[in-house]
């Protein structure tokens, strides 16, 4: 059966692919630039979804002798190059929407336009819904990405729709340039969150304070099976989180209690943060009179 991530990232492509048609041949009918700009941004919206697509597909490759962490980060990677693509439709829609004040055009076939930008920004709110909920269900960054940029178009596509009614309400054609450059700023916006995220996990960011705390919880609940516990790191790559801390226990602990601890440890992250990985060092425990011996 094929991962949940790559199923919905075709999804993703899918609606996609078939918005940039209707956007565009509203586009056509009513010469809006604020609508041309809005199936720019889908065309670069699409090259992101099959980013997305690839990456997810590549990062559930097992982890193999090259790469023996796995292929988690092809994700984290992925939401930098979708960060670059919207950079990239948000200075297309702008240079054109600075063309069209200096040649403005009439908006024609408005009912039709303002039809196909309610659509777009219905079908974008169902789908990225879904996407954010199965990101954040699988840990995938890529579908959380695609998720942000569907979740933009339903905002600039009920702006561009607003701008097409003011436009035949007010006789103004510079509002459809107007519009064109907020929609722009909004994805330029959208883009640097999502570079910067990115960019983070690619520097092995710690996991949120949230999950910090749930860490340390478990940590708590079995505190009275070692000393202590102490150089805690957490990072994730792709859709898994990664956990390693060290733990002091009594020399007199045997090998087979000491192992049965880790084991229960990493059961209960796991079981409480999905896609974990855990890595737990032992130290022996050593009172004063040891640490004067050794010295």
């Amino acid at each position: 059966m094929a991962d949940r991530r790559v199923k919905f990232a075709l999804l993703s492509i899918i609606s996609n692919t078939a918005l940039i048609i209707f956007k565009v041949i509203a586009g056509i009918l009513s010469g809006s630039v604020s609508i041309i700009s809005e199936a720019i941004h889908s065309s670069m919206d699409l090259a992101a979804s099959i980013v997305a697509f690839f990456s997810v597909r590549q990062s559930t490759k097992p982890a193999d002798k090259d790469h023996p962490y796995g292929h988690g980060k092809i994700e984290n990677i992925s939401g930098l190059v979708e960060g670059l693509l919207i950079f990239v439709a948000a200075a297309l829609i702008i240079i054109e929407a600075i063309k069209k004040i200096f040649e403005p055009s009439e908006i024609e076939q408005a009912a039709v336009a303002i039809g196909v930008m309610l659509v777009s920004a219905l079908v974008n709110l169902v789908v990225s819904k879904k996407l954010y909920q199965v990101g954040k269900e699988e840990g995938s960054m890529a579908l959380e990405a695609d998720a942000l940029h569907l979740k933009t178009d339903v905002y600039t596509s009920l702006g561009v729709g607003v701008g097409i009614l003011l436009i035949k309400l007010t006789g103004l054609a510079i509002l459809d340039s107007v519009v064109a450059v907020i929609v722009a700023l909004l994805i330029i916006k959208e883009a640097f969150h999502l570079c910067k995220t990115a960019f983070n996990f690619l520097l092995d960011s710690k996991l949120s304070d949230e999950e910090e705390a749930e860490i340390e919880k478990i940590i708590s609940e079995h505190s009275h099976q070692f000393r202590d516990y102490h150089k805690l790191k957490t990072r994730k790559s792709g859709n898994m989180k990664h956990i390693d801390f060290h733990i002091t226990i009594d020399h007199n602990v045997t090998v087979k209690e000491a192992h049965d601890i880790i084991g229960t440890l990493k059961k209960d992250m796991s079981d409480k943060l999905k896609n974990t990985r855990v890595n737990i060092h032992l130290d022996p425990y050593q009172d004063q009179k040891d640490k004067e011996i050794d010295e």
